[in-house]
């Protein structure tokens, strides 16, 4: 039965956190998702959408998107149309950043952190970044595909230590 399979079409990431103790500088989480050409999956992203940015063709959206994590549910959203997206690419990889404006910042320090990525109201991956408690940010998902062929997801939460803009450029790079 996979032949009928028609792969991942339309994915919603969501994550979530509490917002930080009074006193305390707001906590600030951000979705982030690269996109690389087929002919260099693991080279550098042909273009990175983050709270600042978009995709040129509207397939990637930040639809939701918090300074604080205060609200209710998910504090930020993304959703990308991997069915609308051009053939010329064949990876896209999911991350969230943790902004450092007030210092050093990683998931330990971030209240109640919750990750969710689903297709339509099937839920792909749901994660607590308790694997990554010591970085400043990790990718979160991947989606890939042969050719013209049907995307597939890659779940797995991956830490990353250093800074948001070395992170952007080195998150789809091949894992060692």
């Amino acid at each position: 039965m996979n032949g009928l399979s028609k792969g991942i079409r339309k994915v919603e990431v969501a994550v979530r956190w509490d917002p930080s103790p009074a006193g305390q500088p707001p906590t600030d989480l951000d979705l982030v998702a690269a996109t690389y050409l087929a002919s260099d999956p693991y080279g550098d992203p042909a273009y990175v959408v983050h709270f600042d940015s978009r995709s040129p063709d509207g397939t990637i959206t930040l639809s939701r998107d918090s300074r604080d994590g205060q609200g209710f549910g998910y504090d930020e959203v993304m959703v990308l149309e991997l069915d609308r997206l051009d053939g010329r690419y064949a990876r896209v990889v999911v991350g969230v950043v943790i902004q450092q404006r007030s210092g050093p910042r990683t998931f330990v320090g971030v209240a109640n952190p919750g990750l969710r990525i689903r297709e339509g109201y099937t839920v792909l991956a749901e994660d607590d970044f308790g694997g990554a408690l010591g970085a400043t940010a990790a990718t979160v998902a991947e989606f890939v595909r042969d050719g013209s062929g049907p995307w597939e997801f890659r779940s797995g939460v991956h830490g990353f230590e250093g800074d948001p803009e070395n992170f952007a450029r080195t998150m789809g790079a091949a894992r060692r």
